[in-house]
């Protein structure tokens, strides 16, 4: 198991650092979608953050750190938002309503998505490892849900076909966020979701 990528810090007081870290991520989106990762500064960080240099310095070492956070606070609101949901009973519903939850994930932080799969080659090895390891955590729980479904007798499939519609269902909900210039113009996130939950249940026999 791949271990947590600490992101070191000076401060000793939790929820001031979650508070300023917060800042930080939401600036870093920002300027990472404008400017790139690698043009945009830490200085420039903490400017749209609304603190100073030194303050930003506190929190983290490096800007590849800011980056990390990024992508951490993706998968953990996912797991947060799955978490809510019942996903033991091995039904269609429980699928629907993980794909619905994740979707909605995806499209109350676009422009995050965007910026991790963008940017995430220029985290450092074991930050990438610990990031792509979460990515097939969240595939993970896809397959569970559709095994659960195996096991009841809602689908049959055979486990290959499990896992490659485990990765299917993550990628789908996450077109949203690349494609969204087009798909807005077509449809709202509602619209979107369902249409994908049944293109998927047609192509495993629902």
């Amino acid at each position: 198991m791949e271990k947590k990528h600490e992101v070191k810090t000076s401060v000793k007081d939790e929820n001031l650092i979650e508070k300023r870290r917060h800042q930080m991520i939401r600036a870093a989106v920002t300027l990472f979608k404008e400017k790139g990762f690698h043009r945009a500064t830490t200085r420039e960080i903490a400017k749209e953050a609304g603190f100073s240099i030194g303050t930003l310095y506190e929190y983290i070492r490096t800007k590849e750190d800011v980056l990390y956070l990024v992508c951490d606070s993706i998968y953990n609101e996912v797991h947060d938002k799955l978490s809510q949901i019942t996903l033991e009973n091995g039904t269609i519903d429980d699928l629907k309503n993980a794909i619905r939850h994740y979707y909605g994930v995806i499209n109350d932080m676009q422009d995050e998505f965007v910026v991790m799969y963008q940017e995430s080659k220029s985290l450092p090895k074991n930050a990438l490892d610990y990031v792509l390891k979460k990515e097939l955590e969240m595939v993970d729980i896809f397959h569970k849900i559709l095994n659960g479904c195996i096991q009841t007798g809602e689908l049959k499939l055979t486990d290959a076909q499990a896992k490659l519609y485990a990765h299917t269902l993550v990628v789908q909900g996450q077109m949203w966020a690349f494609r969204r210039w087009a798909f807005r113009k077509e449809f709202t996130i509602e619209q979107f979701t369902e249409l994908q939950i049944e293109f998927v249940l047609n192509g495993m026999g629902k």
